[in-house]
C-alpha cells in the first residue's frame, strides 16, 4: 500500500481523536444502546435505530482514522535538515507581487489540508509551485483565475 506525508501534528491530532472515539464516544454509545434495548419493541424503537446509527458513524470514523495513521509517513519537521529550502511542514511567508498582500501557509498532508487555518495541501498548486524553492526566489502559481507571482519572504521549520 502507498504511503503519503503527513506532519507530526496532524498524527498526533487523529491519535487524539482516535483515543477519544474509542475511550469515551465507544462506551457512551453502547450505554446507549443498552438502555434504548430495555425500551421493549426494537422494530418502533427511534432511540436504538438513532443509536445503532451513531455507532455505524463512529466505527467507521475509526476504522478511517487507523487506515490513515497505518499509511501515513508522519514527518517532523523540526528534525529536518533546515536548510532554507522549501519542504513538506515548512511554514512559508509568501507576499504578493501584484497586490503586496502577505500571507503565511503551513504545506501538510491531504488529510490534514485546512484553508481557514492556512494549511495547504501538498498537492495544491501552490504548494507545487513553492517545494524546493528558497527564501527570497520567485514562485508563480497557476491558479485557476490566472497566475499569481509570489516572492518567499521566509521558511520556517516549525
Amino acid at each position: 500500500m502507498q504511503q503519503f506525508p503527513m506532519t507530526k501534528e496532524g498524527a498526533d491530532k487523529l491519535n487524539e481523536e482516535l483515543q477519544h472515539l474509542k475511550k469515551v464516544e465507544r462506551p457512551a454509545i453502547s450505554k446507549a444502546i443498552a438502555e434504548a434495548r430495555e425500551h421493549g419493541d426494537l422494530k418502533e424503537n427511534a432511540e436504538y435505530h438513532a443509536a445503532r446509527e451513531q455507532q455505524g458513524l463512529i466505527e467507521a470514523r475509526i476504522a478511517q482514522i487507523e487506515g490513515l495513521l497505518s499509511n501515513a509517513q508522519v514527518i517532523d519537521v523540526t528534525k529536518l535538515p533546515q536548510t532554507g529550502k522549501v519542504v513538506f511542514g515548512t511554514t512559508v511567508t509568501l507576499v504578493n507581487l501584484d497586490t503586496d498582500e502577505e500571507v503565511t501557509y503551513k504545506i501538510v498532508g491531504h488529510e490534514e489540508a485546512d484553508i481557514e487555518q492556512n494549511k495547504i495541501s501538498v498537492g495544491s498548486p501552490i504548494a507545487r509551485a513553492l517545494i524546493g524553492k528558497e527564501e527570497g526566489d520567485e514562485a508563480i502559481v497557476d491558479a485557476p483565475g490566472g497566475k499569481i507571482a509570489y516572492e518567499i519572504v521566509e521558511v520556517q521549520y516549525i
